[in-house]
């Protein structure tokens, strides 16, 4: 089994047919000052996993800050079932809502581990001060 993508947003589902709906990706957060608390990030994980991944699979997902330290640490199981016949692909999304403890500005770490290796990083820049607007609007 391997990740093929990881990300934050503002929010993530499943829709009754299965299909994945992310909304307002990011990978950069303004905040007023630190230390603080990013509010319900939504972490989307999709897994790619084959016949072979059939079972229960351990899940482990570690935030830290620019210096290496661990902020947030939480684990969990990923229960692979048996695909229909002929399905040799599967995809096994994984939606969590996290409260992001930021305690200074810098680059943040989430790091993704299935059955003890580590199989992705996703990087979270943070930024202290007044939000400034991007040209067309959009502040970060």
């Amino acid at each position: 089994m391997n990740v093929s993508f990881a990300l934050f947003c503002d929010a993530a589902n499943l829709s009754q047919e299965g299909k994945l709906n992310i909304l307002g990706v990011f990978d950069a957060v303004q905040v007023g000052t630190v230390p603080t608390i990013h509010p319900r990030a939504h972490l989307v994980v999709r897994f790619k996993g084959r016949r072979t991944d059939i079972g229960t699979h351990s899940v482990v997902l570690r935030w830290t800050g620019p210096e290496g330290k661990e902020l947030w640490s939480s684990g969990g199981e990923l229960d692979v079932g048996t695909p229909p016949a002929g399905v040799t692909e599967m995809d096994l999304p994984l939606i969590a809502a996290i409260d992001l403890p930021i305690e200074t500005t810098g680059a943040h770490t989430m790091t993704i581990a299935l059955d003890g290796a580590r199989q992705a990083d996703i990087t979270l820049q943070v930024r202290s001060g007044p939000a400034v607007a991007a040209p067309g609007g959009m502040i970060s």
